[in-house]
């Protein structure tokens, strides 16, 4: 804040506040000057927060935690800058409220770019401790799966199976709904789980992820049901030679639009260049989708502590999709995959 001359910061992203000072409640509004920062929320939340918070100090607020908030930074300093990605028209003319009208027209200010987001790119070593073990279980979850998959069972049967699973093995929750699309929906990118019966013969996608912690985990698995065809085998070949392609090009240096090349650069040498319709990857911590972008054009170097995602598929409409990914954490010299489980290619 100091290099940037930011004077004050208001901070109502949750997954922020959470990274700041430890709360993990759902109303927070945490003010953060050079000297002090204070963490306002309301009564649901007087034990929780108290116990949790470090390195604020807590306020229960009466009315609105934002209000008071701002009311306070009103009272403190000559400008308050805030997160414009994260506070919506409605959020702003609360914050305005809080101060006096005098004040309320030049006071807040939009951050240029990101400034808490961009520094939780960048994992310690406690977070990544932490991130490694919810892939551990993601992979885990994977391998109790793989026995339980049977043609005529529907999509929605196989999500729940593995949704109650990570529940029983301790997840917090999922990181997002869990996504199962067999056969023809396998050419659905996030096909949501159905009631589908999942084919005698085709692909069956397996992409989720859990929070343990706090942290976000995220994989997919291609598997085959049946005898696959030609076509079939040689575009999963594809996909993982561009996955595995691209999960080597990760290093600290490399411009995230360096390795989102190296995986199409594969797939359009096999013909599949066009049906490769997404992004390779993201960013992934307390929430599933965190910069950085792994996506063609995205000239953001990576750095040690970087946990990304590497997840190139194929997606012929009306015939198959596939998509292999790993979560991969950028280390000082390379990369270290953080979700081992196996990727050769699996037919039940």
């Amino acid at each position: 804040m100091a290099a940037q001359e930011i004077d004050a910061l208001v901070v109502t992203h949750l997954p922020d506040v959470r990274w700041l000072c430890g709360f993990t409640g759902s109303n927070a509004a945490l003010a953060v000057t050079g000297s002090r920062a204070v963490l306002f929320t309301d009564g649901r939340y007087t034990t929780q927060a108290r116990e949790e918070s470090r390195g604020a100090r807590v306020t229960i607020a009466e009315k609105s935690a934002l209000k008071e908030c701002c009311a306070l930074l009103g009272e403190s300093v000559k400008r308050a800058w805030f997160d414009p990605q994260h506070t919506t028209v409605a959020d702003l003319a609360l914050m305005r409220s809080g101060v006096s009208a005098k004040k309320s027209r030049g006071f807040f200010v939009p951050l240029q770019k990101p400034l808490v987001s961009a520094l939780r790119m960048v994992k310690d070593e406690a977070e990544l401790a932490l991130m490694r073990e919810a892939a551990k279980l993601g992979c885990e979850l994977f391998a109790a799966m793989l026995p339980r998959i049977e043609a005529g069972m529907t999509e929605v049967v196989l999500a729940a199976e593995l949704e109650f699973e990570a529940r029983k093995r301790g997840a917090e929750g999922m990181s997002f709904e869990t996504i199962v699309a067999s056969g023809a929906r396998s050419a659905l990118p996030h096909g949501r789980a159905t009631r589908a019966k999942l084919p005698r013969k085709g692909f069956v996608t397996l992409d989720f992820g859990v929070i343990l912690n706090g942290y976000c985990s995220d994989m997919t698995r291609t598997v085959h049901l049946g005898g696959a065809s030609r076509e079939e085998r040689a575009a999963w070949d594809a996909v993982l030679e561009a996955q595995e392609t691209a999960v080597s090009a990760v290093k600290p240096g490399a411009t995230c639009g360096d390795v989102d090349k190296a995986a199409r650069d594969v797939l359009e040498k096999a013909g599949l260049g066009k049906y490769f319709t997404h992004s390779t990857g993201h960013g992934v911590g307390l929430e599933i989708h965190e910069q950085p972008r792994v996506a063609a054009g995205q000239e953001m170097r990576l750095e040690a502590g970087m946990v990304l995602t590497i997840e190139p598929g194929v997606y012929l409409p009306g015939k198959f999709g596939i998509r292999i990914e790993d979560m991969v954490a950028v280390t000082e010299t390379e990369h270290r995959i953080l979700t081992p489980a196996t990727k050769g290619w699996i037919e039940l």
